[in-house]
C-alpha cells in the first residue's frame, strides 16, 4: 500500500499566458500536514490552486494516491467521483450566489434590508454542501456548525456576516463535504484574538478526523499539529523542513524601509483639501436594529480633525456596521443622531459628498470589488468613489496614480489586471485608491490582511509618516495588536455591539 497522499513531478504549470511554476516537485506523505510560508507572491496560493487541479500542468504529472486508494476500497459505484471531489480548496475570497444562484452577492447589498433577503442564511447556505464521497461522513452538519461556533449564526444572513464569521464558514463549508485533502489559504485572516486561538484546535481536530490538511499562512501562525513546512521563493520551493526543526525567526523580513518624506510631502500637497471641520463624526446614542437582532446599542463617538482612533473589538462586535455608518453606505444612518464632517445626516448631502471626504479600504470592500481593470485604472478611479474607472483616464491622475503605487512598491502591476496579480498586490492598490485623493478621513478596516512582513512594516511606516505630515484623520481596524501605527492615540472597543473599556 502506498505511503503517499499525493505528489507532483518536474511540473510546468501555467496559467493562463503566465508560467507559474518551472519543474516543481513536492510531495506529501499520510500523516504529513504541511504548512506553505514565503514571501507575498512567492506562489503559495498558486501551489494550493495546482494541487486542488485549477491550473494547466503543461509538463511533468501530480499523482494522486490517495484517490487511487480511496477508489480500490470503495464499496459502491464510484464512476462519477474524480480526485478534485475529494479536494476542498478554502481562498481568501468567496463565491456566494443570491437566492436564486443567478449572480453574485454584491457590497452594498448587506446594508439594503430589502436587498440583503436575497442572500441564504448560513444555515440555507450549509444546506447546499453534500458530503464529496457518500461513505465515511465524520464531518455531520451539528458537528461541523459545533466547531466553527456558527450555532448562534445558523438564522443570519451570509451577506450581513462579519469578515471574520465569514471565514469560518468557508472553513465549515469545505469540512461537510468531507474531502479527503484540505487547502487553506491564509485561513486567520480576519478571525479575532479568541478565535485564533481555537483554530490550533479545529485543525487539530481536523487532522485527527483523518484529514490531511495543506496551509498556506504566516511563519508565525504554523497550526501545532502540521508536520513539515515549505518555504517558497519566486515561483518555487526553496526548502522544506520538518516542523520541529523550524525557527520562525530566520524567516523574519530583515528589508531596510525607507519612505521618501518629500515624494510623499508632494503627494500629500497633490488635491488636497485645505476645508478645516470640527467635528469628523459625531454619534449621539446610536442604535441599529435588523429584525429583533440589535447590531448596535447606545454608541457615541466623537471624532475631532487629526484624531487617530483604533476601532477594535472580535467578529461580529459591530465594527464594520459602525462604519457603514461613516462612510455612506448604511441607510439607517439617517433615522440616528449622525454628525459627518459638520453635518447632520439627512441634511440635504449626498452619498457621494460624504464618500469624497473618505478614503476607505475593506475586507468587504476588496471581496465585491471588480477586478477587469488595470491596477492603474482601480488607483485612479479613487478620485470618483466608483468600483472601478468607468471613464477615459485622465493622464495627471494616471500618473499620480502611479506615484502612489511606487510609495506602496507595487508599480511594477501598473498595467496589470487587478485580477491577476496576488491578493496581497491587490490589497494594497486599494490602499492606494483611498490614498489617492487626499481625503479628511482615511479608515483602513483591517488593511494588513494578507500583507507579508515587510508589506506590513512599510504600510505600518507609511501611514505613521502620512500622519506626521498632514492633519488626516484616521480610524485603523485590526485583530493585530502590533499591526497599529504608532501615530494612532485613541481606542474605541466594540463588543457585542456596545462600547467597553
Amino acid at each position: 500500500m502506498s505511503t503517499s497522499i499525493f505528489s507532483i513531478n518536474n511540473a510546468t504549470v501555467r496559467f493562463l499566458n503566465n508560467k507559474l511554476f518551472s519543474n516543481l516537485n513536492f510531495s506529501v506523505d499520510k500523516g504529513q500536514h504541511w504548512a506553505l510560508i514565503g514571501k507575498s507572491g512567492s506562489g503559495k496560493s498558486a501551489l494550493l490552486q495546482t494541487i486542488a487541479g485549477r491550473f494547466n500542468i503543461t509538463g511533468g504529472d501530480i499523482q494522486y494516491s490517495f484517490f487511487d486508494e480511496f477508489i480500490n476500497e470503495a464499496e459502491t459505484a464510484t464512476s462519477y467521483l474524480t480526485h478534485h471531489k475529494l479536494i476542498a480548496l478554502v481562498e481568501p475570497r468567496h463565491h456566494f450566489k443570491n437566492l436564486s444562484n443567478t449572480t453574485d452577492l454584491y457590497y452594498q447589498q448587506r446594508y439594503n434590508s430589502s436587498d440583503s433577503e436575497d442572500a441564504l442564511t448560513v444555515e440555507q447556505y450549509l444546506n447546499t454542501i453534500t458530503p464529496l464521497s457518500k461513505t465515511n461522513i465524520y464531518w455531520t452538519f451539528e458537528r461541523t456548525v459545533t466547531l466553527l461556533r456558527l450555532t448562534e449564526l445558523i438564522s443570519k444572513q451570509i451577506i450581513k456576516l462579519s469578515n471574520g464569521e465569514t471565514k469560518r464558514l468557508m472553513i465549515a463549508a469545505a469540512l461537510l463535504k468531507n474531502p479527503a485533502l484540505l487547502l487553506l489559504d491564509n485561513p486567520l485572516t480576519g478571525l479575532d484574538v479568541e478565535t485564533r486561538k481555537q483554530f490550533n484546535l479545529i485543525i487539530t481536530d481536523i487532522i485527527e478526523s483523518g484529514i490531511t490538511v495543506i496551509v498556506a499562512t504566516s511563519p508565525y501562525e504554523i497550526p501545532d499539529a502540521i508536520t513539515h513546512i515549505a518555504a517558497l521563493q519566486n515561483g518555487a520551493i526553496a526548502q522544506t523542513i520538518a516542523k520541529d526543526q523550524f525557527d520562525p525567526q530566520l524567516y523574519m523580513s530583515n528589508d531596510k524601509d525607507e519612505i521618501d518624506n518629500n515624494e510623499l510631502i508632494a503627494l500629500l500637497n497633490t488635491n488636497a483639501s485645505k476645508i478645516a471641520y470640527q467635528n469628523i463624526v459625531k454619534m449621539n446614542n446610536v442604535h441599529i436594529k435588523y429584525g429583533d437582532k440589535v447590531i448596535l446599542n447606545n454608541v457615541n463617538w466623537q471624532i475631532d480633525t487629526c484624531d487617530r482612533w483604533a476601532l477594535l473589538g472580535p467578529n461580529g462586535a459591530g465594527k464594520s456596521t459602525l462604519l457603514s455608518l461613516i462612510n455612506g453606505d448604511n441607510p439607517q444612518a439617517y433615522a440616528n443622531d449622525i454628525i459627518l464632517f459638520d453635518k447632520k445626516r439627512g441634511t440635504g448631502e449626498s452619498i457621494w459628498d460624504i464618500k469624497s471626504k473618505i478614503g476607505f479600504v475593506s475586507p468587504e470592500l476588496h471581496q465585491y470589488f471588480p477586478t477587469d481593470n488595470s491596477c492603474l485604472q482601480v488607483i485612479e478611479s479613487g478620485y470618483y468613489d466608483t468600483l472601478g474607472l468607468f471613464r477615459p483616464s485622465i493622464k495627471t491622475r494616471a500618473d499620480t496614480a502611479l506615484r502612489w503605487m511606487k510609495a506602496l512598491e507595487i508599480d511594477k502591476y501598473a498595467c496589470v489586471l487587478l485580477k491577476n496579480v496576488p491578493a496581497s498586490a491587490q490589497r494594497l492598490c486599494l490602499m492606494a485608491r483611498a490614498l489617492i485623493k487626499n481625503p479628511a478621513l482615511l479608515i483602513f478596516d483591517e488593511p494588513c490582511q494578507g500583507l507579508d512582513d515587510h508589506q506590513q512594516q512599510h504600510f505600518k511606516n507609511l501611514v505613521d509618516t502620512i500622519c506626521r505630515l498632514s492633519n488626516v484623520t484616521l480610524i485603523y481596524v485590526t485583530h493585530y495588536q502590533h499591526e497599529i501605527p504608532e501615530s494612532v492615540t485613541k481606542v474605541l472597543k466594540l463588543d457585542k455591539g456596545e462600547v467597553v473599556n
